[in-house]
């Protein structure tokens, strides 16, 4: 048995969690936050109070020892206590945590191997050391050509970087069809956008000859399946965060990649990584109606030919033989 925490902003950590259990030969018990209306695949899910609920959280990072332990919490404590007694009754052989300092390492605490999925950024502070220096094994999603960093390097004995890990590796392409005018697919995530209705309907009035999809964000609606948008988009603009940018990458589009403001710098370093390596143009803030142009006709020319590096194909059956390693007592890749 596997435990696997799933972090509730968002959609990414539970996509990602959903994409690696499939590939895993051992029975996997989500907990989380989230309230999953479907369980698949996992083998059981245990629902964990939230510990956010509090309007005046006291000392939450424990004198920057930690992210996230507000004092006196019950959220905190009934959580906590949950993740203790699945673990004495389900006596799991690993845990893989994404993400969270303080259930990585509780579990480890309780004597449980460790799996930590890294993430990008600025991952220096007190907390991120802590953790990642008692994993026994970390997984980045992403290709360590392109993405080294020096935090991260100094545990590359016990790290598999097994690239972009995306829900729609091994689909087939689907064939656009239409009438060859521009198509650009605004792509937004589920952990909150600066963009607005407002903005998007300002494009599609000031941009002649394109035609605008958007997924996702204020007064657009949510796909579940984005997969023939994504194939069909001339260009897909999109954030920066790691599911988003596996799912490109998978997709080949040609790409503009606009970082939304995340803890640690998360998808400005991602979006950096990828502007240095050529995958994607990138603009730091939502681009005006004047810039879509230049944009868009530096996309185009640019295309997707070399979203290859981001090493999407068998990423997550690479990131499910590094835990099943750590279940054999090897750790290290």
């Amino acid at each position: 048995m596997i435990g696997y925490y799933v972090h509730h902003h968002g959609r990414g950590h539970l996509t990602r969690a959903r994409t690696i259990t499939r590939h895993l030969d051992t029975p996997v018990v989500a907990l989380t936050s989230l309230e999953l209306a479907d369980s698949e695949p996992f083998d059981a899910v245990v629902t964990l109070e939230r510990d956010d609920a509090s309007r005046d959280p006291r000392n939450p990072t424990a004198g920057g020892a930690l992210h996230w332990v507000p004092l006196q919490d019950p959220g905190l404590r009934s959580r906590m206590a949950a993740v203790a007694e699945w673990i004495r009754v389900a006596r799991p052989q690993a845990m893989i945590v994404d993400v969270s300092v303080e259930v990585a390492t509780f579990a480890r605490l309780m004597g449980v191997p460790t799996v930590v999925m890294a993430m990008p950024g600025e991952r220096d502070d007190a907390a991120h050391r802590l953790v990642y220096d008692i994993a026994d094994h970390i997984i980045a999603a992403w290709p360590r050509d392109l993405y080294a960093p020096p935090w991260l390097e100094r545990h590359a004995a016990k790290t598999t970087y097994v690239g972009g890990v995306s829900r729609f590796d091994g689909r087939a392409p689907e064939t656009p069809t239409g009438s060859g005018a521009v198509r650009v697919t605004v792509l937004n995530g589920a952990g909150g956008t600066s963009l607005t209705a407002h903005e998007v309907d300002r494009w599609r009035a000031s941009v002649p000859g394109v035609d605008w999809t958007t997924l996702g964000g204020p007064g657009a609606s949510w796909k579940e399946d984005p997969w023939p948008d994504l194939c069909a988009g001339s260009v897909v603009v999109t954030h920066a965060g790691q599911n988003a940018i596996a799912d490109v990458a998978a997709a080949g589009t040609a790409s503009i990649v606009v970082p939304q403001q995340r803890p640690f710098a998360e998808q400005e370093t991602t979006a950096g990584v990828l502007e240095a390596a050529g995958l994607a143009v990138v603009h730091t803030a939502w681009p005006t109606a004047a810039e879509w142009p230049d944009l868009i006709g530096r996309a185009l020319t640019a295309g997707g030919r070399d979203w290859s590096r981001w090493n999407t194909r068998g990423a997550a059956g690479r990131a499910a033989a590094a835990v099943e390693r750590v279940l054999d007592g090897a750790g290290a890749a």
